[in-house]
């Protein structure tokens, strides 16, 4: 039975709308691509406003108009429900990179079952990030688990920076951290995979300004000390 060519039609039809969008899309990136060469997108999306498109690089949210004449580096607001797509966006991110580390480059205090889990960006001379840890048996016992990354606030030069390298370099992380939170001086040692360059840089891409900072899984960030009590609320409100 010969087939008609209305069906065809019929079925190019209804694939032609994701054709067209997939082709301004590509044509959006290649015209990014000759503007901004140096660009690292990672993704291309349509937002709710006409002819807009959001462009995602690492941790950073960025929009153009299908002509790449225009950038715009700022929030996008909805008036109607006073929230920020920006900022969502950019959260989710920050936790998609989050569930990408590797847990093995972290220090970790906590059972991998307890109810919380929290990301702490620590300097090692920071004294908020001592106090943090000098309570680290109540974050336990609110079961919270602490898992710390490197951020030596004056750079990867600084003094903060080496320590962090001795206390991650150690036969024993866990107790190398918890004499240098204590003031102490671990035994210097170094080694080919110590990740402090990577956690600092990050940190960099997550707008980790002070220590400590604490990044909750769906990736907003605290900054500054929270007692475990009150952390441990904080926890609970939170929307997953």
């Amino acid at each position: 039975m010969k087939k008609s060519p209305w069906l065809f039609l019929v079925f190019i039809a209804s694939f032609a709308p994701q054709i067209i969008a997939d082709t301004l899309e590509q044509n959006v990136l290649k015209q990014l691509a000759e503007r901004l060469p140096r660009l690292p997108v990672d993704s291309i999306s349509k937002t709710p406003l006409p002819g807009i498109y959001e462009i995602t690089f690492g941790t950073r949210v960025i929009y153009v108009d299908q002509n790449v004449r225009y950038l715009l580096n700022g929030e996008l607001l909805d008036l109607q429900t006073g929230e920020s797509a920006t900022k969502e966006r950019t959260k989710n991110l920050k936790a998609a990179k989050l569930r990408r580390l590797d847990e093995k480059s972290m220090i970790i205090y906590g059972d991998p079952d307890a109810e919380h889990t929290v990301t702490i960006f620590t300097d090692i001379e920071c004294g908020y990030c001592r106090k943090l840890h000098q309570e680290m048996a109540d974050y336990l016992e609110q079961d919270i688990r602490i898992r710390y990354l490197a951020y030596p606030r004056a750079g990867l030069t600084s003094s903060a920076a080496r320590i962090a390298e001795s206390v991650w370099c150690s036969d024993n992380p866990n107790q190398a951290m918890t004499t240098a939170k204590q003031g102490g001086q671990p035994e210097p040692k170094t080694c080919d995979d110590n990740p402090i360059a990577a956690h600092y840089q990050l940190g960099q891409q997550f707008g980790i300004s002070g220590t400590p900072a604490l990044v909750f899984d769906n990736g907003e960030i605290l900054p500054g000390y929270v007692p475990a009590k009150q952390l441990k609320q904080v926890l609970q409100q939170q929307q997953y």
